[in-house]
């Protein structure tokens, strides 16, 4: 199960977006939100109604814990201690955890990048204190972390999830090509991997 955080102000795309990628990928994904309600409210004021809420020990074990940007729903995340304590634990135990545009300060905080190769929205950059910091990438992954720096990188994020978790790679280039994305060797140009 890979389960997506969803805090008021998370940004559109990239949460909606990599679920939307996911599930076409044939991946089980639940909506979480750590808002101590169902209802979420997006940075671009979309409602959307979580799966469940999340919980401390809500996740015995999970596939992947997605964190999305959005600098609001990034900062909520941030000041909530049980969500960096369950992405430590899920870490530890071999989950893999992806943030993109803004989430990456979550992870910096939880102490998941010191020493690893990471990428953050450009002007949040100082957030990234333990990490060594790539700007030129859409999508850093490294070991069992996955890292992106804004929206624009919502399809190579997404994809890169998927290819970590699928049982066939050739899956995930379907669904890119009837997504209507070209796959090609340098499609993962912005692409780094450690």
């Amino acid at each position: 199960m890979i389960y997506v955080i969803l805090a008021d102000g998370f940004e559109d795309i990239e949460a909606l977006g990599t679920i939307d990628i996911l599930r076409r990928c044939g991946l089980q994904v639940q909506t979480l939100s750590i808002t101590g309600k169902r209802v979420v409210t997006s940075a671009h004021d979309l409602v959307v109604k979580a799966d469940s809420l999340f919980r401390k020990n809500h996740l015995d074990y999970c596939d992947a814990i997605v964190l999305p940007g959005g600098s609001k729903g990034a900062e909520t995340m941030l000041a909530n201690g049980v969500l960096r304590l369950t992405v430590q634990h899920q870490s530890a135990k071999g989950a893999l955890i992806a943030a993109i545009c803004a989430a990456p300060m979550v992870l910096d905080a939880a102490g998941l990048l010191k020493g690893k190769h990471a990428t953050i929205y450009p002007t949040l950059r100082t957030y990234l204190t333990d990490a060594i910091y790539h700007d030129n990438a859409y999508v850093v992954e490294h070991e069992n972390l996955i890292t992106a720096n804004g929206p624009a990188a919502t399809p190579h994020f997404a994809m890169a999830i998927a290819r970590r978790l699928v049982k066939s790679p050739a899956l995930v280039d379907e669904v890119a090509r009837q997504m209507g994305f070209k796959v090609t060797n340098d499609s993962f140009t912005n692409y780094l991997k450690f």
